[in-house]
């Protein structure tokens, strides 16, 4: 049997950066207690375009993160129509840091972060929450039926 992953092109590229920026949600994988835990939060991305969150100290996978910063992203929604298997979906490895609320950049961050996700206003000022960029390591794209590709940050422009 051949290789099912398919040299990474331009349009695989562009496909995975057009997720990244068009969706506002995503699976979250971590470890809780040594075993796999997956959650939906908030996508957003930083002003220099990695993935970022904001989280909040009561959530469960917060506490994971900090446990253990090694996570994962699945960021991609099937379309109302048709298999779902076969809508593109992005896999993201990466390391979580947490952005401290003295950082010099969070107001920024924040500021960026209120452009695509409004309704945090109500929320993003309460003590318990922080945001989470979420640098990425290694990424696979499956475009859709027979369309598989590994990329790398630089493929993603990270």
């Amino acid at each position: 049997m051949t290789d099912p992953i398919r040299p990474t092109d331009d349009e695989a590229r562009a496909l995975a950066r057009r997720l990244l920026q068009e969706e506002t949600t995503a699976a979250l994988a971590v470890l809780r207690g040594g075993a796999p835990f997956v959650t939906r939060i908030a996508l957003g991305l930083a002003p220099e375009g990695g993935p970022i969150s904001l989280v909040s100290d009561l959530a469960a996978h917060t506490q994971a993160l900090r446990a253990d910063p090694v996570c994962s992203l699945l960021v991609g929604t099937p379309g109302e129509r048709g298999d779902p298997l076969t809508h593109p979906r992005l896999t993201l490895q990466a390391g979580a840091e947490f952005v401290g609320r003295d950082d010099p950049g969070r107001e920024a961050l924040a500021a960026h972060y209120l452009r695509g996700h409004p309704k945090a206003k109500l929320y993003i000022g309460f003590a318990d929450f922080h945001f989470v960029c979420f640098r990425v390591t290694g990424a696979f794209l499956n475009g859709g039926f027979g369309r598989a590709f590994n990329l790398t940050p630089a493929d993603l422009s990270l």
